[in-house]
């Protein structure tokens, strides 16, 4: 629908103005994640249109004047974010990247970069179509921030396969003592942390929580993994949770030797130090990963990861300023200042 409100309305309103055009950001239909409940708010005919920063007011205005009541058999002013308005934004490109990512990736991007930058919007700015790119930057701006440069993404990696090895033989722990709830709690936030780390192993930006199951579930080949991640959530009894979650990270070690970014590992399980709980040792990967950096300034950061794996408030990540505020004061001293 958006590729035709473009085409047909969109584009006659913006003849003669050099421009891109878009469905890009924000929005369950960018990730084609929308379903009939998504029409219930936020939803209608959509385009982002980028212009040169002194067009922006004459192409809104002739946006504004031009729209017909409706397209496709649905408004062209519905209400988004509590306000009534059409469904065309007209922004400059620089801005408008600034304002979902933090910085403008057509000038060099940088280790805080990438790491201060959400997956989420990382998603949505490579995510959706573009229809027409006049401007001649917005494919280039989405080559760029299609996935991490290698040594960033295996510095992701490490500190995810660390979130896994800081906790893997916790719900052992509290089932031994016979904690029930909290064994099944801390599992499912390994659970969790497995579907990150097997979409990032994939080269695929983790959605929010809303959609992470969706994304996993497209993943080819994930289906082995989502039943032994649903056997770790249904399970009644600590055993049953550890052999489901066992498969799992198999499954995790298995891509990773698979993908080759370090040498082979042992992708077999062993037991925790003395005590009787099965793990696949998170850490060693992490190990192997962070010693496979070729990049000195990669290599210097510490382990501590991306805005995603230093924090889980959406009042964080949804703020960029909030979030590279955040991963600048995580990173070392001499990275923060890049």
């Amino acid at each position: 629908m958006s590729r035709a409100f473009y085409a047909e309305v969109v584009s006659p309103l913006a003849a003669g103005v050099a421009h891109s055009a878009a469905l890009i950001g924000p929005g369950s239909e960018v990730q084609a994640f929308d379903t009939e409940r998504s029409a219930d708010h936020d939803w209608g005919p959509r385009v982002l249109l980028f212009v040169q920063p002194e067009a922006v007011a004459e192409v809104e205005a002739r946006v504004t004047a031009g729209l017909p009541a409706s397209f496709g058999g649905y408004p062209t002013v519905f209400a988004q974010r509590g306000a009534l308005r059409h469904g065309v934004r007209v922004e400059e490109l620089g801005g408008w990247l600034r304002g979902r990512l933090g910085f403008d990736p057509r000038e060099p991007i940088t280790a805080l970069d990438w790491l201060s930058a959400s997956w989420q919007a990382l998603a949505e700015v490579t995510g959706g179509e573009v229809f027409h790119d006049g401007l001649g930057e917005l494919h280039a701006v989405r080559r760029a921030l299609r996935w991490y440069p290698e040594d960033v993404w295996r510095y992701v990696l490490a500190c995810q396969w660390r979130r896994i090895g800081a906790e893997e033989s916790f719900p052992g722990r509290c089932a031994e003592v016979g904690d029930e709830l909290g064994s099944a709690a801390l599992a499912a936030g390994l659970v969790r942390q497995v579907m990150r780390l097997a979409l990032l192993q994939r080269k695929r930006y983790p959605p929010y929580a809303k959609w992470l199951g969706s994304a996993l579930a497209r993943l080819s080949g994930a289906a082995e993994l989502g039943r032994s991640l649903t056997g770790a959530l249904q399970a009644r009894s600590y055993r049953d949770r550890e052999q489901a979650l066992c498969e799992a990270y198999q499954r995790l070690a298995a891509v990773h030797n698979r993908i080759a970014l370090t040498a082979p590992l042992d992708p077999g399980v062993r037991g925790f130090h003395s005590r009787p709980f099965q793990v696949i040792g998170g850490d060693r990967f992490a190990a192997s990963l962070l010693e496979s950096i070729r990049d000195p300034q990669v290599g210097a950061l510490p382990p501590t990861g991306s805005v995603d794996q230093l924090c889980d408030s959406v009042d964080v990540l949804t703020v960029p300023a909030r979030a590279r505020a955040l991963t600048r004061a995580a990173l070392s001293p001499s990275q923060a200042a890049a």
